[in-house]
């Protein structure tokens, strides 16, 4: 049984609505608030299942109306201090959560049967949670509150989050009354003298938690005996730490287990009888608990590590949370115990492995420690989930890159039936998969298929895809290429066209894509091409000089073609170019005061092209781009700060990619509204499509997280009359069907 003090998740105010319960009840996983009323009192219970009854006995049910109308005023309660064994009778037959009040009735602690998550400061440890991971000081400040400090100040910085110390009283810890160690053997007297030397008092303890909470990183601490403990309570800390050497020390966790916060119990030097007698103390005492795994040697040789070891402490410890502390070399170990599931990393942290004590010697330094937080985060992402398997947007491209399709093997005509010599199997993966042929042979053709054209889906629907006329409130157009604009003219009717340029499609003369004196009714916006031969990408923030010097001139030779462009088209206005300008790095982002520099660079290399009758715009930009087959790292044009700066010295206009930009926000955890609002007066293009998490561009309109009633009646404000085309990925296959599907659900909005 688990006594947990932290009552707040369970807590809610009598007079605050059902609907707010129903909220509380599932934030707190737990199926169950109490009703507290100003002076702590518990007035009644509400389950999810008393909602659901209160809602049936509703003719109009109002989720407005106060909650307590739906509470049990009859619910099972406990005063403190009720034996752990009168407790766990209760629960069963829906309850599995008991209050625990005060003499008044002021609730004090909730019991339930077990605790699979723990509430350790700003933490929630166990099975869904990311690690928490521990920057084990010790005693490694050696007696000084300066290296305390600056040690606190290195675990910050590497990210980990909260840290730890010990503390002992020597007078009650010692048989001897102190520090005296002349009768002592040797081991236990160079341990009492290095304690002797480096400890901290209570006083400079308390100084150094405070500085803990000026770098807002939660402190843990391990007491070695009751004095201290009591002193820690005294504090206020929010987890407390058992030591290996203290786990067959009952009358310690006793007295820990009832001062109320949750204990972290490493199970190093200890026998699984031990284990069990310490795991049955701390439910006696209704504690909430981890153990950790550890193998009590400095440094521990790996073949004596057993991680394995972690699935047998769950078990012994009721299903709770369990992890590792180690001692090795390294911090390959931690990670993947991670990998393995551990909830909790400890692992010790200095500033010089060659300072006297033991403990430095299996420290990490603190780029070290770095390394291993970054890399625990990273297999944490990597683990991913049990769910049926997606392919992610980078897999998607590498697949039409990579993949086969079903293609004609001779020309076909509109009505004609498939047959199998009707198709062959090639490169790349545009159209229908090898495995659908079943699915092809036999439809009969809508359409004219030529040789070594694809198949696709809606080659199997047997009839074409009706289109309608598109009437939005701003111009609307269609990403196209010089090989495919005609057939989509063939069928819609765009405002414009949006050409998206590859490194070929450069080369070639504008006298072979169009008549003499052609001049087309739309209007033309040009977008640069994202990849060049040698994988060269345009990067007019690059220090390196002959990349610079290229991107200058790959930029001038877009905003050449479409001035050549608007020769052939119906231009009122001066055609939109769109170039991805750079800032991205293999490997990692930039922190703010870092951008502002690459942003000047671009600005010097665009005072060097010709812009005259072109508007040429900066595309906002992903964090995780997704180039030459795998992912890189953006730095310009994500954040909303940077960007208005850039806009607002130079003159620039943006185009506003709403798949980008939603990514970006997710990634900085911050609303996409924010980046509306600000980017939104300096848009002078948009490109729309969806997104999901921090790398899925290029979703379906409707099928990500983009809120699109919301896009358009902030775009209607702030930039009515930029004109948007759907940049879904892989839209313009199928004659166009990713991008009419966008239209069609855009008319909702826009």
């Amino acid at each position: 049984m688990i006594l947990d003090r932290r009552t707040a998740p369970y807590a809610l105010d009598p007079q605050a609505s059902v609907l707010e319960a129903l909220r509380r009840i599932s934030e707190n996983q737990a199926r169950v608030v109490f009703l507290v009323d100003a002076h702590g009192l518990v007035r009644g219970a509400l389950t999810d299942g008393d909602v659901r009854r209160w809602l049936v006995g509703q003719a109009v049910p109002d989720l407005a109306a106060p909650a307590m109308e739906a509470a049990n005023p009859r619910f099972v309660s406990v005063p403190e201090g009720t034996p752990t064994a009168r407790i766990e009778a209760l629960f069963g037959d829906g309850v599995d959560r008991v209050p625990v009040v005060d003499e008044r009735g002021r609730l004090v602690a909730v019991a339930s049967p077990k605790a699979v998550t723990l509430s350790i400061g700003r933490s929630t440890v166990g099975e869904g949670h990311p690690a928490l991971v521990i920057g084990e000081i010790g005693n490694n400040h050696q007696g000084s509150v300066e290296l305390a400090a600056q040690l606190v100040d290195r675990c910050v910085e590497a990210g980990v989050d909260a840290v730890k110390f010990q503390l002992r009283d020597m007078a009650s810890l010692y048989r001897s009354g102190g520090s005296a160690s002349g009768g002592e053997d040797l081991g236990p007297q160079y341990t009492m003298n290095l304690l002797a030397k480096y400890s901290l008092s209570v006083e400079d303890m308390y100084r150094v938690f405070d500085h803990c909470a000026q770098r807002d990183v939660d402190v843990l601490c391990t007491p070695w005996d009751q004095v201290s403990a009591d002193a820690l309570a005294a504090y206020g800390l929010p987890g407390y730490k058992i030591a290996s050497a203290d786990l067959t020390n009952h009358d310690l966790l006793a007295h820990v287990a009832d001062l109320g916060a949750p204990m972290i119990v490493s199970t190093g030097m200890s026998t699984e009888q031990e284990i069990t007698g310490a795991v049955e103390v701390l439910r006696h005492h209704g504690a909430p608990f981890a153990l950790l795994q550890t193998q009590s040697t400095y440094p521990a040789p790996f073949k004596d590590l057993n991680l394995r070891y972690m699935d047998r402490l769950a078990e012994l410890g009721g299903g709770c949370p369990v992890g590792y502390s180690g001692h090795e070399r390294g911090w390959h170990v931690p990670v993947a115990a991670v990998a393995r599931g551990a909830a909790i990393i400890e692992k010790h942290v200095t500033v010089d492995r060659s300072l006297e004590g033991n403990d430095h010697k299996v420290s990490l330094l603190p780029e070290e420690l770095a390394t291993m937080v970054r890399q625990i985060r990273e297999v944490e992402s990597a683990l991913g989930s049990a769910a049926p398997r997606e392919l992610s947007t980078g897999e998607l491209m590498n697949r039409v890159n990579l993949a086969k399709s079903l293609v004609a093997a001779r020309d076909l005509r509109s009505g004609e039936v498939v047959t199998a010599a009707d198709v062959d199997v090639k490169s790349p993966g545009r159209g229908l998969q090898p495995h659908q042929r079943g699915a092809l042979l036999g439809a009969t053709l809508h359409r004219d298929v030529p040789a070594g054209d694809f198949f696709y889906p809606g080659d199997l629907a047997g009839r074409p895809q009706a289109r309608g006329d598109y009437s939005f409130r701003r111009p609307w157009g269609l990403p196209v290429r010089f090989h495919d604009f005609r057939s989509l003219l063939e069928i819609s009717r765009p405002d414009f066209l949006e050409f998206h340029q590859s490194a070929k499609d450069m080369d070639l003369p504008l006298g072979e894509i169009f008549a003499p004196g052609e001049k087309l009714e739309q209007f033309v916006t040009v977008h640069a091409p994202d990849l060049y031969p040698g994988d060269f990408l345009i990067d007019l923030a690059s220090p390196d000089e002959a990349i610079f010097e290229r991107s200058i001139l790959e930029v001038q030779r877009v905003v050449d073609l479409a001035r050549d462009l608007r020769e052939h088209f119906t231009c009122e206005l001066d055609p939109i170019v769109i170039v991805t300008m750079g800032g991205f790095l293999p490997d990692r982002h930039l922190a703010p005061e870092e951008r502002y520099p690459l942003y000047e660079r671009v600005q010097q290399g665009l005072e060097r092209i010709d812009e005259s009758g072109v508007r040429l715009t900066a595309q906002t930009l992903p964090p995780f781009p997704w180039l030459m087959g795998g992912q890189q790292h953006h730095n310009l044009f994500m954040d909303p700060e940077d960007t208005v700066w850039f806009c607002e010295t130079y003159g620039r206009r943006l185009t506003f990619d709403v798949s980008h930009t939603k990514l970006a926000a997710n990634f900085a955890h911050r609303p996409f509204s924010e980046y509306i609002d600000a980017m939104g007066p300096y848009t002078e293009h948009l490109h729309i499509v969806d997104s999901v998490g921090v790398d899925g561009e290029g979703v379906q309109v409707g099928e990500g997280e983009v809120d699109f009633q919301d896009l358009a009646e902030r775009m209607d404000r702030l930039a009515p009359d930029a004109p948007f085309i759907p940049e879904i990925w892989m839209g313009h296959v199928d004659a166009g069907e990713g991008f009419f599907t966008a239209l069609d659900r855009l008319r909702e909005w826009f």
